[in-house]
């Protein structure tokens, strides 16, 4: 897949990911376009490495959103607990 398909797909899953995971977080569009491709690298190596699986397989494989907002779901899990105790701070 292209740059451009890898931005979409982040920038959907990202999208999601804090759909389906609500609260206030201190990032923007660009963090939740950093995250959603990060995301879908991070749930592709997850679904290859424990199933065995070549989980991005195209743009419009569903294995691919799948492993998009899985990844995009625990990088912003990850994210909200390493900026959560800057917030307090600033």
């Amino acid at each position: 897949m292209g740059i451009i398909a890898w931005i979409l797909i982040g920038l959907l899953a990202g999208m999601i990911a804090k759909a389906l995971m609500p609260g206030r977080d201190p990032g923007g569009v660009i963090i939740t376009i950093l995250i959603g491709i990060a995301g879908g690298l991070l749930g592709g190596w997850l679904g290859k490495v424990i199933f065995g699986v070549d989980s991005i397989d195209g743009f419009f494989d569903l294995s691919t959103w799948i492993a998009a907002v899985v990844g995009s779901m625990i990088l912003l899990a990850l994210y909200r607990l390493v900026s959560g105790g800057r917030r307090g701070h600033a």
